[in-house]
């Protein structure tokens, strides 16, 4: 039975689900802070890469959180000047500072993971490569090497 009489609905608020769950492992129990950390980190890693790059990560995200990628966008100003771990993460947790206390590392490591494993390896590669040597290291920090299972449609971002 549908939850929303749309299949398309229905499967972007499964992986969408499936993508907060995975946070939740790493930050704690709570969905309002677990989508908060996805949408200030989708974002603050979109605002570095380059226009095109950031659009083909959109492309392979679920639905809904590419709703909340795109939000607020202005590629015109892309990518940002943030070119050292100690900014990325200052931004984030300027981000995260009206909910509870979120380590922005912690934060960042999650939706890493998540990617990692749910985002094309070519398309992790890219963006991983696309960021200057020192933000790699956050990502690679994280276990950020791509590693999606093969065949897996049911935590998959394709649409």
């Amino acid at each position: 039975m549908s939850a929303t009489g749309l299949d398309l609905f229905d499967r972007t608020l499964q992986i969408t689900n499936i993508w907060l769950g995975e946070i939740m492992q790493e930050i704690g129990p709570d969905r309002h802070v677990a989508w908060k950390v996805l949408s200030i980190v989708l974002h603050k890693l979109r605002d570095r890469l380059p226009v095109n790059l950031a659009a083909h990560l959109g492309s392979q995200l679920p639905l809904l959180v590419r709703g909340v990628y795109y939000d607020q966008y202005h590629p015109a100003s892309q990518p940002s000047a943030c070119d050292t771990p100690e900014q990325f993460l200052a931004e984030v947790a300027e981000w995260l500072s009206d909910i509870r206390p979120v380590d922005p590392k912690v934060a960042v490591h999650a939706v890493f993971g998540v990617l990692s494993r749910h985002v094309s390896d070519g398309q992790i590669v890219k963006v991983r490569e696309a960021l200057p040597a020192s933000l790699r290291s956050l990502w690679e920090s994280a276990g950020g090497v791509a590693r999606q299972p093969a065949g897996n449609e049911v935590t998959g971002a394709k649409e």
